[in-house]
């Protein structure tokens, strides 16, 4: 089955870097586009990023462009979200995604607080 395992998060200073890491198993991962989500508390999840699976091409939402980064790794089945210049409204607990048979499969989440 699907399975999707996201590490790396923790407490960062303003204006610090994270990189957080999703192994994923259970599908063929080279073939699928994988994407990272974010929920801060009391909002709604929101779309952060996407790293294709054809090209590893990427999109990011609005409010991190130009300070995080998604890539993948197809050999170790993993993508990565290197994130940079970290801002308090970063904080959420962050998700990789797969829309896989016709539904969306998420991990446990790794919870990423930025704070001084």
């Amino acid at each position: 089955q699907v399975q999707l395992v996201e590490s790396g998060g923790g407490l960062v200073q303003p204006g610090g870097s994270l990189r957080l890491s999703c192994a994923a198993s259970g599908f063929p991962f080279s073939n699928y586009a994988m994407r990272w989500y974010r929920q801060a508390p009391g909002k709604e999840r929101e779309f952060v990023s996407i790293v294709t699976s054809t090209d590893g091409s990427t999109r990011y939402a609005d409010s991190v462009k130009g300070r995080f980064t998604s890539s993948r790794d197809n050999v170790k089945r993993t993508i990565y979200l290197q994130m940079n210049s970290l801002k308090p409204e970063d904080t959420a607990v962050y998700y990789c995604n797969v829309w896989r048979n016709s539904r969306d499969y998420w991990g446990q989440g790794t919870q990423v607080t930025v704070s001084s």
